[in-house]
């Protein structure tokens, strides 16, 4: 199976999939939600598969964020559809019957530290950082990241990471509960294959129950957060501080925001 943005393969019944735009440090694109779409969908519809790896190539990161470049010309209607789409794509990793791991390796942040949230669990690396630093160009997270990080860290120090876009190393991640382990980088693929091997001895079945059990005992089925995030996704790419903010990271320079 071949993928314009991803690298596919299945070793020992475990998909490993690959975002494959190290020249862009695996920036999350149209392109890349398609083919993780897709990916997903021929993860739970092969049988020889029970679950899945998804990291980052290169070492330099695993998903840097969403490529701004594409943010410019978006409506507010328009921001609010790619915001519903990235989510979509997120609920269907997340929802799988089958485990999602994400391996980190360097930079997770913004939709690249959404993307490893909406994994079962993760592993990273000894120099991944972990950060939502939408804040900084006059936005939110969009694809579940206030909803998840505070589930998986808690209200306070998720209030705190969002409104200050401070980014964390691995070790701060691992204490706050984000990462379930770190491994020296030559070691996370290995370590990440052996923890799924495991996984994949277990029954099918009951391991999709406890994914199923445990997302609910999280959500509750109560998904109005993640609601309430697209809208205020959308609000902010109507914002003039959004425009100075995505104007400022394209120049590398300082953004000057207005609160208009």
């Amino acid at each position: 199976m071949t993928f314009d943005t991803l690298l596919f393969a299945i070793e020992n019944n475990t998909a490993i999939i690959t975002i494959n735009r190290p020249d862009k440090l695996n920036a999350l694109n149209k392109n890349v939600f398609d083919d993780l779409d897709k990916a997903v969908d021929a993860v739970n519809e092969n049988p020889e598969i029970h679950s899945a790896l998804i990291t980052g190539a290169g070492s330099k990161a695993f998903v840097a964020g969403a490529d701004i470049t594409e943010f410019g010309s978006l409506s507010i209607v328009e921001a609010r559809q790619l915001s519903e789409r990235g989510q979509q794509v997120f609920f269907k990793i997340e929802n799988s019957p089958k485990p999602f791991v994400a391996a980190v390796n360097g930079f997770a942040l913004g939709g690249g530290c959404e993307l490893a949230m909406s994994c079962h669990f993760r592993l990273c690396s000894d120099n991944a950082k972990f950060g939502q630093p939408e804040v900084n160009l006059g936005l939110i997270p969009g694809y579940g990241g206030t909803q998840r990080l505070t589930q998986l860290i808690g209200k306070g120090k998720s209030m705190e990471l969002q409104m200050t876009a401070q980014m964390i190393d691995a070790q701060e991640a691992l204490r706050l509960g984000l990462v379930n382990y770190v491994t020296p980088s030559d070691d996370l693929l290995t370590r990440t294959k052996e923890i799924l091997a495991v996984i994949n001895s277990k029954a099918p079945l009951a391991v999709a129950k406890i994914i199923e059990c445990i997302n609910h005992a999280v959500t509750n089925n109560n998904y109005s957060g993640f609601e309430k995030e697209v809208e205020a996704f959308g609000f902010t790419f109507g914002t003039e501080d959004m425009l100075e903010g995505t104007q400022a990271f394209l120049e590398k320079r300082k953004a000057s925001f207005k609160g208009k």
